[in-house]
């Protein structure tokens, strides 16, 4: 049976990847679950250390990690976010940041598509259109 850290892992390897088994994580999904999860603090763990870590446990030339390197990537995060910590204690904190945890989708940017209609409909107090369409507004909305 899978671990706790195991299926968070998986949610996260398939997240906006229609393709994924859910075996291998490419790195940005790797830093959405470091950001997502709190490992990631903007202190301790930056978004550097985490890109640096995920290159130096993936294959020479391979785009992603499996389960085990991902293991060794947060065993080296843990140490640099739980300073003083063992390794094991260290590790044991980055999975309790883990449980349960599933990508976030809150701050997804609308698409401008949705837009199109109105050019004001992102701020109504733009001042984008030209003095010379004065009656554009009141025809658009």
């Amino acid at each position: 049976m899978a671990s706790e850290a195991e299926k968070t892992f998986q949610r996260f390897a398939v997240f906006g990847e229609s393709s994924s088994s859910g075996t291998e994580m490419n790195n940005k999904n790797f830093s959405k679950l470091c950001k997502d999860c709190g490992i990631m603090d903007g202190k301790m763990v930056t978004s550097t250390d985490v890109d640096i870590v995920f290159s130096k446990v993936k294959a020479k030339n391979a785009r992603t990690v499996t389960f085990q390197q991902f293991q060794e990537a947060m065993k080296e995060l843990g140490q640099k976010r739980f300073k003083g910590k063992s390794p094991d204690e260290a590790l044991e904190n980055i999975y309790k940041l883990m449980e349960g945890k599933d990508p976030a989708t809150t701050g997804v940017t609308v698409s401008d598509s949705l837009h199109s209609l109105n050019p004001t409909s992102l701020n109504p107090h733009c001042s984008c259109l030209p003095s010379y369409m004065p009656g554009f507004l009141s025809t658009v909305a």
